[in-house]
């Protein structure tokens, strides 16, 4: 067991005597905030995703209550460094960190997942042989792939080796994309492949492989989501989801979204300077009135 963080409170006793109570909270495995059993329980969790690459926004996002944060490193600004201090940065907090890796190679994988990832989110899935492929980079032999070693971050440098390599290959959470119009068709059997444990749809690439780019309203695209998570329902899998539109939230957790981003630091920090600017710029405009 390793302290995670404590939170101090000022109180004030029935006598008027003022006394600070100290909360600490603990997590099993020093480095990894292991997730599945939460994932594959069907909880609504809700996680950010973190593209600027920045240590900063992940232990805010994580201070903020998010149950896990998607580290990004397809489309994100950071690189392998960065997301090492990003995954230091989550561990100052509550959050889990998922890391959506660039691609389905399993050397990358192995790397995420040596730094403390509590899992991998993989881009691209089309196929159940993708997914195997997948599961196959995730799990420590006979079950997999991934290769051993003592002194890596996830297992506190060697110190909890022993607890990691007993619990990596049954609490690391491993989740594929749904991407294409090819993957929507084989969503039932990628949601069939053993160990994977959700099917997270990103909806851009999603629209744009169907002809529909960006029409986020199209009833096509919400017969997809549907399907998507119809599977996920079939096979016991979490159905996860990039939102839309924060507008979408009630719908998609109605369908059977539990797994869910609700948005990007990157996005959310420049909409609030945006709106921060644009309000100021009412004031500077009157001024300029006649």
């Amino acid at each position: 067991m390793q302290l995670l963080y404590t939170r101090s409170a000022g109180r004030q006793d029935d006598s008027g005597v003022k006394w600070i109570e100290t909360i600490r909270i603990f997590k099993e495995c020093s480095m990894v905030n292991f997730i599945r059993k939460r994932v594959l329980n069907n909880e609504l969790l809700f996680g950010l995703i973190n593209n600027l690459g920045s240590s900063l926004t992940v232990e805010m996002a994580g201070a903020a209550g998010y149950d896990w944060l998607w580290v990004d490193c397809e489309h994100g600004m950071g690189g392998f460094t960065d997301m090492v201090h990003q995954l230091q940065a989550a561990s100052a907090t509550p959050a889990a960190p998922i890391v959506r890796v660039v691609w389905n190679d399993f050397p990358l994988i192995k790397r995420v997942l040596d730094m403390g990832a509590a899992g991998v989110i993989v881009p691209w899935i089309n196929r159940a042989e993708d997914a195997a492929q997948v599961v196959r980079a995730m799990r420590y032999p006979p079950a997999g792939i991934r290769g051993v070693a003592r002194l890596l971050r996830g297992n506190s440098f060697g110190f909890d080796f022993d607890e990691y390599f007993a619990r990596a290959n049954q609490e690391l959470v491993t989740a594929v994309q749904v991407e294409t119009a090819e993957a929507v068709a084989h969503a039932d059997e990628i949601a069939a492949v053993d160990g994977v444990d959700a099917l997270v749809i990103g909806p851009t690439d999603l629209s744009t492989s169907m002809g529909i780019f960006g029409q986020f309203k199209n009833p096509q695209l919400w017969e997809a989501f549907a399907k998507v998570a119809a599977a996920c329902k079939a096979h016991g899998k979490s159905a996860g989801i990039l939102l839309p539109t924060l507008e979408d939230v009630d719908r998609l957790v109605e369908m059977g979204f539990r797994f869910v981003a609700t948005g990007a630091d990157g996005s959310l920090l420049g909409n609030a300077m945006k709106a921060n600017l644009g309000r100021c710029r009412q004031a500077q405009q009157k001024l300029a009135q006649p």
